[in-house]
């Protein structure tokens, strides 16, 4: 696929979107989402001598569980620290994974490299979907496999960027839990696609603390929270923090301190024709 020219504009909101990316502690967060991303894993049909990628990688956890059964696996992230920070990982460990910096909308490799491409809750954040999927289809080879995992519109995560988006502007993109509407993600889909299978699945936010820490943490930690956060002034952020933390007990299933939230997604599963 050919990316068309970046405009000021375009490379602007691609600055901003590494930058909030970038921010907080993406592998402290992630570390609390391992046992869904070990159920995403599960579902994919994964085989010795597969070539994979994981696009949106972050800190490396879907790539590692792959390097782990000696599938050669290679993530690609936008984010400078993530990569990094995946890299220590996987050397510390002892796998043989490859981690480098990147572009879902234009990704670093040649046509037809890879018989998996995966993206769990990573490449739905790239602003210009079609270009997204473009990629996507073109580093595939053919009879290979796609598979993402996206936050749903009605989804908890979906009402949670909703609330954000309340206090902070748009940021000139088509809103990522697009990527979770069933008719979206055909429309995105719809040609070098031999077959295309969507499931609704539930990921479960599981914390050893109470809603009202669950807020700060994502303050801390994820990005597009903490730099939502850092826009505002004083008032705001406090009724965000309230907005949040209101949230995430209504949709809490555990009591005392402890916090678990389902929270919907899209698991799009695409042959490439």
């Amino acid at each position: 696929m050919t990316i068309s020219t970046i405009t000021p504009e375009l490379d602007g909101l691609k600055g901003r979107l590494k930058s909030t990316w970038m921010a907080g502690d993406y592998d402290q967060f992630s570390r609390y989402m391992e046992n869904n991303t070990r159920e995403f894993y599960d579902h994919l049909t994964v085989y010795p001598g597969c070539e994979m990628l994981d696009v949106a990688c972050g800190s490396g956890g879907l790539a590692l569980l792959a390097a782990r059964d000696g599938i050669n696996v290679t993530g690609v992230d936008i984010a400078a620290n993530s990569v990094a920070r995946a890299t220590a990982r996987a050397r510390a460990h002892g796998l043989d994974a490859r981690f480098v910096e990147g572009d879902a909308e234009a990704l670093p490799f040649a046509d037809a490299s890879f018989d998996l491409i995966t993206s769990l809750i990573g490449a739905m954040f790239a602003p210009r979907p079609d270009a997204v999927a473009g990629e996507l289809l073109r580093v595939c080879c053919p009879g290979g496999t796609i598979a993402m995992a996206n936050w749903t519109p009605q989804g908890f995560v979906g009402q949670m960027f909703k609330a954000i988006s309340r206090f902070i502007a748009p940021a000139g993109m088509p809103a990522p839990v697009l990527w979770g509407d069933e008719a979206t993600a055909r429309e995105r889909f719809s040609s070098g696609v031999a077959d295309l299978s969507l499931t609704r699945r539930n990921f479960y936010f599981d914390y050893p603390f109470s809603p009202a820490e669950v807020v700060e943490f994502f303050r801390l930690y994820y990005g597009p929270t903490q730099r939502a956060f850092s826009t505002l002034g004083e008032q705001d952020r406090e009724a965000l923090r309230m907005e949040l933390e209101a949230l995430w007990s209504s949709h809490n299933l555990a009591g005392g301190r402890l916090t678990i939230v389902p929270a919907e997604y899209l698991e799009v599963i695409a042959i490439r024709a």
